[in-house]
């Protein structure tokens, strides 16, 4: 069946044209939309590890400040203690406590 139009272009050889050209369309959308998503999943790939990057600074970070805080706790327990040593042994807070002793 080859019937041919007004322009004498036999109507199966220009459906196969279309066809053909359709097809490629269809590749070649298709190859869009696989590098669309290949740059997409690259770019969350980059953004996971950049953001698991952050995390393990973070996390290194409250370490060092936790460190930091039991080391200052201990600093002030021994300054808490020669405090009061220092106050027992002065006279000064031991007159205060012999004065209310007297009223």
């Amino acid at each position: 069946m080859h019937y041919s139009r007004a322009d004498g272009e036999p109507t199966v050889q220009r459906f196969r044209l279309e066809e053909q050209y359709s097809n490629m369309n269809c590749e070649i959308d298709g190859d869009m939309e696989n590098q669309v998503e290949q740059e997409e999943k690259s770019r969350l790939i980059n953004q996971v590890l950049e953001l698991q990057h952050t995390l393990e600074d973070l996390s290194a970070r409250v370490d060092a400040v936790k460190e930091e805080n039991l080391k200052l706790k201990s600093e002030n327990q021994v300054l808490g203690q020669y405090i009061e040593n220092l106050m027992s042994a002065s006279s000064v807070f031991q007159t205060t406590d012999t004065k209310s002793k007297r009223k």
